[in-house]
């Protein structure tokens, strides 16, 4: 029989509580999982469920890994075992992406029901109490714009309901930060919020995905699998891009909000779910629906409650406050003193457009901290990319391509190897890319790896 992975993340001082918790788990869990001991959460060959052994010291590095790891495999559930942390600090885990979290001293029971409700194995219908949280999601939504606060003041009374929420906006104005907002605020904040890029998902694979399966449902069904629905039992179900799906997925996405009950690919029995629904989209739904391309049962179910950002150039007032905002995330996460914005940078992030929104903000003032030489950032620290509004007109589309791809590639390039301190060896490894090749890669681009070494490192 297939049996799911369960890795124990327990790297020093911890090594001896992390061999303990392995044996508990193999004792207690044979039959649902192979159990494995690393020392730091999987990188290329993810598991099913990871256990990273979380203190005060190392809360933030686990969080911010778990977030990386659970973008790069959001099918894979986290489950930090914590050690005398905080409220604040449990939150920031689970809005990283933490299913759920385990305390010690070890409870065996309460792990052994924790450890099979991620995996849907049994109802949860026996949660455990735990007192109420609020989420840091909240201080993640910045601004004093009019129209950002009008939305903003209905986010408590949303979360104080059950109904479904549909979230609008352009690409990047902050959907899914607003619905984990939602979802840390609501009666479900210590239970999963289970975000899925409709997107993402094969039309053919999206029931296998949301629903699960059984063992030989389909020819690569070779375990059974749980869904994402049953990964967020009792706690919130997000779909970003909902306008992504194909008009067959989106009849049976509709069955399922109906009555909340699903039938696993090659089931035999109906099952019932416990969870908020909160979709998102960057299009105009309604207008989809009048095209025929948006069933409009499926809209009328979705939008119950309604919350609609507003683009990032029609809140001009709000551009300083989150570029200082992200200028102090930065500078903590880079390990460098507090970074000012010198009056010319700011003139010129007010005179930028944002067709990118906040997310193209942050990625501006992520870049300049990391490559920032002085005490402040300077109008050439932003890397601000020009709106050409003849580009498509005159241009093939192999050229536009090169020039995109280029863009991001030198992007990349210089964001990983800042995070690495120049270090081609390290940035290969995590790019997965062979280094001779990565070496190239930069080369072709006229990156200085040197630029990015620490001073004393350079010195040597």
């Amino acid at each position: 029989m297939n049996q799911l992975t369960c890795s124990v993340a327990a790297g020093e001082p911890h090594g001896a509580l992390g061999r303990e918790l392995h044996d508990c788990i193999l004792a207690g869990a044979a039959d649902l999982f192979t159990v494995e001991l690393q020392t730091c959460l999987p990188a290329c060959a993810p598991c099913d469920l990871s256990l990273p052994l979380v203190d005060a010291d190392n809360v933030a590095d686990v969080a911010a890994t778990i977030a990386a790891w659970r973008l790069k495999h959001p099918h894979c559930l986290v489950l930090p075992v914590v050690m005398g942390l905080s409220q604040p600090q449990l939150l920031a885990l689970l809005s990283a992406g933490a299913i759920d979290f385990v305390s010690l001293p070890l409870d065996e029971p309460a792990l052994l029901t924790r450890l099979r409700r991620a995996v849907g194995a049994m109802p949860a219908t026996t949660t455990l109490q735990r007192p109420p949280v609020q989420s840091p999601a909240l201080r993640e939504l910045v601004g004093a714009s009019p129209a950002f606060v009008k939305q903003l003041a209905m986010l408590p009374t949303i979360a104080g309901c059950d109904a479904g929420v549909l979230i609008l906006g352009e690409t990047g104005t902050g959907k899914e930060v607003c619905a984990r907002a939602i979802h840390y605020t609501s009666a479900r904040a210590t239970r999963p919020m289970v975000a899925v890029n409709c997107g993402a998902i094969p039309a053919d694979l999206l029931e296998s995905e949301l629903f699960g399966h059984v063992r030989g449902a389909f020819t690569s069904a070779h375990a059974t699998r749980s869904g994402l629905v049953r990964e967020a039992e009792g706690g919130t179900l997000f779909l970003d891009e909902i306008d992504s799906l194909p008009l067959p997925a989106q009849a049976k996405l509709l069955r399922f909000l109906q009555d909340m009950e699903f039938r696993p690919v090659g089931g035999d029995s109906v099952l019932k779910a416990n969870v908020r629904v909160i979709a998102a989209c960057n299009q105009d739904l309604a207008g989809l629906v009048e095209r025929g391309l948006f069933r409009r049962d499926l809209f009328f179910r979705l939008h119950v409650l309604t919350v609609v950002l507003p683009p990032l150039r029609d809140r001009a007032e709000d551009i300083c406050t989150l570029a200082l905002r992200f200028l102090q995330q930065f500078s903590a996460q880079s390990g460098r003193p507090p970074i000012g914005l010198s009056p010319q940078a700011v003139k010129r992030l007010l005179a930028h457009d944002w067709p990118g929104n906040v997310r193209e903000l942050k990625h501006v003032i992520e870049r300049a901290v990391l490559l920032a030489q002085g005490s402040s950032i300077l109008p050439d620290d932003l890397q601000l990319q020009a709106i050409d509004t003849t580009a498509g007109a005159g241009e093939s589309f192999q050229d536009a391509k090169t020039r995109i791809v280029d863009a991001f590639e030198r992007g990349y390039l210089e964001r990983l190897l800042a995070a690495h301190g120049g270090n081609i060896t390290q940035a290969a490894e995590v790019a997965q890319k062979n280094r001779r090749a990565l070496f190239e890669l930069i080369r072709k681009h006229g990156i200085c790896a040197e630029r990015f070494r620490p001073k004393d490192a350079a010195a040597h």
